[in-house]
């Protein structure tokens, strides 16, 4: 009766999100990796209450699901750059659209003075053997509000203020926020981490994070870059300080050695194992890392050493899951084993990274990094430091990067680079930063949503997991400082396969695929839904007038909608422009 009473207790506060994806929740198990809660049932572990907890780690479950099962997982095996690019962003789409809705139904239900603000999404920069051309690949980026229909639209016009507005601040827009009296909970999204690995077909790593605050990040437009990052143990530097040692992301390797034994004495340089993405790509970035760890005879993880969980780990891509297996322990000799991580990190990965620091006892120290991999990571670092209006920037420059002093073209590169980090207000001032730094209430809570698409070799997770011709388990893990738990749901579709493709299919995508969408049935929500559809899949193109949006097409780049799916998409938006005119007066269509 008691595990009765849970799975109607789940299926009651999380029925808005499972019944716009039709689905059906059959079971649930709670494990416990830290902490426990005295009632079950109503009892929580974050700053939000009980049912919108609840319909965050279903947030996180559906997209897991729906991305797995209708994201063309390992299609893009053996394909070139540009079609393996195309799986990808179908990936994406999947899986920011189950993210989305989620989101949105879960907000119907939130304080009527609340709302989720994605302060940080992933997909904007090339990577992964992309190229600028192919364009941002389908996310939740800046700016996207979740909330009842009047604070929605109050924020949107606070937050196209923050972006278009140079004179108007962070500051004006907290003011604003009081006045009204709203809260925002920001948030940082990757709806698909590790999307390569899942086009190619890999057997581990792909999964959805959300990464929610109790307040927004201090970023005021679209960003994404690269940062350096080192996570520790916090006992590490908390030692260090003791013996007068200052260590973060620039301390000199040996020094950090020096340090981890003096926590951990008597631990071997070979049983310290730094991961770190490897291979040819980020050699010239962080190769001295490298050679710094190996000469303290330090072990550079790599595939085919394992991992305590008994898996196999990869050092291609995924730099946030092994962040949880941060940490010591001991072998069957009674040697003492420590892991971490260092290199760097997409922003978003790294953000949400650095505010797992106070829920795992971890200490995180980050740099700003470029997006060029054309410098070595402390002069790179240190070129993202200059002022790009200085009458000297030039000359500083180029005594920084001596080796890129000729080269015009990539010097405005880096130029523009930090003009766009500094509008979004990324903090340039310190040479080293911290969760902190980008939160501007110093006291914070937040609470991680990892939703496992694929099984997880740092922590252990299963992926998804069929049990019958319709129903799966799917993995969620909600990490706060309150409590750490891992939930196993068991779902069905209520609807055929092919039936279910459809309800987590994008309306653009299906109808760009061939579906009749002047004989399918309108609703005044396909109005919201297509907004929200062109915000995640061409965000580039699209430019904010108050309440209305302009969809200039040359902006489209052809790898992201072929220029045949352009003429198609612009027949659809213009028969609901015809047909249904005061429901899509927001929208304008350019050349």
């Amino acid at each position: 009766m008691k595990q009765k009473n849970l799975i109607a207790h789940w299926a009651f506060h999380t029925r808005p999100i499972l019944g716009r994806l039709h689905l059906w929740l059959e079971d649930i198990k709670i494990e416990w990796v830290k902490g426990q809660t005295d009632d079950e049932l109503n009892d929580t572990i974050s700053f939000t209450d009980d049912r919108t907890e609840k319909m965050l780690a279903m947030t996180g479950a559906v997209t897991a699901l729906g991305t797995k099962l209708f994201g063309r997982y390992g299609e893009g095996k053996g394909l070139e750059k540009k079609d393996l690019n195309l799986v990808k962003k179908d990936a994406d789409a999947i899986s920011a659209y189950a993210m989305s809705e989620s989101l949105w139904y879960l907000t119907r239900t939130i304080p009527e003075n609340h709302a989720i603000m994605v302060c940080l999404g992933e997909g904007l920069m090339p990577k992964g053997g992309e190229t600028a051309e192919m364009g941002a690949n389908p996310l939740l980026g800046f700016g996207r509000i979740y909330a009842r229909p009047q604070v929605a639209k109050f924020l949107e016009v606070c937050v196209l203020k923050l972006i278009n507005d140079k004179n108007y601040t962070f500051e004006d827009f907290r003011r604003a926020l009081s006045h009204k009296d709203i809260t925002i909970w920001g948030a940082a999204i990757d709806t698909l981490e590790n999307t390569s690995r899942f086009a190619k077909g890999k057997k581990t790593g792909p999964l959805s994070v959300l990464h929610l605050f109790d307040q927004p990040l201090t970023i005021s437009d679209q960003y994404e870059g690269y940062m350096g990052n080192l996570v520790l143990p916090k006992a590490v530097t908390e030692k260090a300080e003791t013996e007068s040692l200052l260590v973060n992301f620039f301390t000199p390797r040996k020094k950090v050695v020096e340090a981890i034994k003096l926590t951990y004495p008597g631990i071997k340089p070979e049983n310290i194992h730094v991961w770190t993405l490897l291979g040819e790509s980020r050699a010239l970035r962080i190769k001295k890392l490298w050679q710094q760890w190996k000469k303290e005879g330090v072990h550079l993880v790599d595939e085919k050493w394992t991992l305590p969980s008994g898996e196999k780990p990869f050092t291609d891509s995924g730099t946030y899951a092994p962040t949880f297996a941060v940490k010591t322990w001991q072998d069957e000799k009674d040697q003492t084993h420590l892991f971490l991580v260092d290199g760097y990190a997409a922003s978003a990965e790294a953000i949400q990274a650095a505010s797992l620091s106070p829920i795992l006892d971890l200490d995180v120290s980050l740099a700003v990094l470029s997006s060029k991999f054309a410098l070595s990571y402390e002069k790179d670092a240190a070129v993202m430091k200059l002022d790009p209006e200085a009458a000297d920037f030039l000359e500083k420059f180029k005594k920084i990067a001596p080796e890129l002093a000729d080269d015009e073209k990539m010097i405005d590169t880096y130029r523009n680079s930090i003009r766009y980090a500094r509008d979004a207000g990324i903090p340039l001032n310190k040479r080293t930063i911290k969760a902190d730094d980008l939160i501007a209430e110093k006291k914070w809570r937040a609470m991680a949503i990892s939703g496992y698409m694929l099984p997880d070799p740092y922590s252990g997770a299963p992926g998804v997991k069929q049990i019958s011709e319709d129903t799966y388990q799917v993995v969620v893990r909600m990490t706060t400082e309150k409590g750490d738990k891992r939930i196993t749901f068991t779902l069905q579709l209520l609807e055929n396969f092919e039936e279910s493709r459809l309800v987590f299919s994008p309306l653009l995508n299906r109808f760009l695929k061939g579906e009749d969408y002047e004989k399918r049935p309108v609703k005044i929500s396909d109005s919201g839904r297509i907004r929200n559809e062109l915000q995640t899949l061409c965000p580039d193109a699209l430019e904010h007038y108050g309440q209305n949006i302009v969809l200039r097409f040359d902006q489209i780049p052809k790898a992201t909608i072929s220029e045949e799916d352009q003429i198609k998409l612009r027949q659809i938006l213009t028969w609901y422009k015809i047909n249904y005119p005061v429901w899509f007066e927001w929208l304008e269509l350019a050349k």
